[in-house]
């Protein structure tokens, strides 16, 4: 697929670039399709944070984007399934004076995920390399220095054991266009269009610009960046569930953990079951 991040010959990530996403061909027109397809893919997804939560083991899901690139409508989806206690969705915005006072990455040191648990970042660090850097909110030896201590931030994280994925989701300055006036026009929508979002779309390209250089500083082997073309929202929702789905399932066995024998076999005798429909391994799906 055109929003994978694939390798070259060399083994290295290949550049990731906005205007070589497919937008035309990223389309889901079929309800029936979209509703089948996401209802197995949340399945897998419960399944999936039921492993995590057993096994202890930690997510972290970096979600970025254009303004109206459907970032909050397929968290929504993501979470929509999950055990609420099995995760925290952490909306980002600018900094509080008191966090501009410490390095840019604390307040995201605090936010990390518990044992057994997802941490959901709707924008996030990568912010010192796009709006900070677009806006001239950092100058050019923090962001650019920003590259290296993200790296390592991450890398620490992955060694630690937590699986990071990050997501961009794309979408045209026309579609962006059309997305903004639907905004205005609908009074439940209008409180989401916000002076801040004008003001970056007077800016498109040079976001452009910070967004691929982002990509080319930090898409690592452990941490690589999956841009995606979000036009379809149907087709944009469904590929970040795949994604996420594929990421947290890699080298992770997602069946349900054995039961104690002990346990089995009281439980079985107490409720009138047979001790074999106790035991017997779950079925696929």
């Amino acid at each position: 697929m055109a929003e994978k991040n694939g390798s070259d010959k060399t083994g290295k990530p290949k550049k990731i670039r906005l205007d070589k996403l497919d937008m035309a061909d990223a389309r889901i027109d079929s309800a029936e399709e979209y509703d089948r397809r996401l209802g197995k893919l949340q399945k897998e997804l419960l399944h999936i944070q039921q492993t995590y939560w057993h096994e202890k083991r930690r997510a972290v899901l970096v979600f970025e984007g254009w303004d109206a690139g459907g970032k909050g409508g397929a968290i929504r989806r993501l979470t929509e399934p999950l055990d609420p206690r099995g995760f925290h969705v952490w909306p980002i915005s600018a900094p509080t004076a008191e966090e501009q006072g410490k390095h840019y990455l604390y307040r995201f040191w605090t936010k990390l995920p518990a044992r057994g648990t997802f941490a959901i970042f709707d924008r996030s660090w990568y912010g010192r390399v796009l709006v900070e850097r677009v806006e001239k909110l950092a100058t050019r030896e923090q962001w650019k220095r920003a590259y290296d201590e993200i790296n390592e931030f991450e890398r620490l994280l992955t060694d630690d054991g937590v699986r990071i994925i990050k997501i961009f989701m794309h979408i045209t300055a026309e579609e962006q266009l059309n997305r903004f006036r639907e905004r205005l026009t609908n009074p439940y929508k209008r409180w989401k269009l916000t002076e801040e979002d004008l003001r970056n779309r007077a800016r498109w390209d040079d976001y452009v610009k910070a967004t691929e250089d982002m990509f080319d500083h930090t898409s690592t082997e452990r941490a690589p960046w999956h841009a995606i073309p979000a036009n379809s929202k149907w087709y944009a929702r469904l590929r970040v569930l795949e994604i996420v789905t594929k990421a947290l399932k890699e080298g992770v066995n997602i069946a349900p953990p054995p039961m104690d024998q002990d346990v089995a076999r009281s439980a079985a005798e107490l409720l009138g079951v047979h001790i074999s429909q106790v035991m017997a391994p779950a079925k696929a799906g």
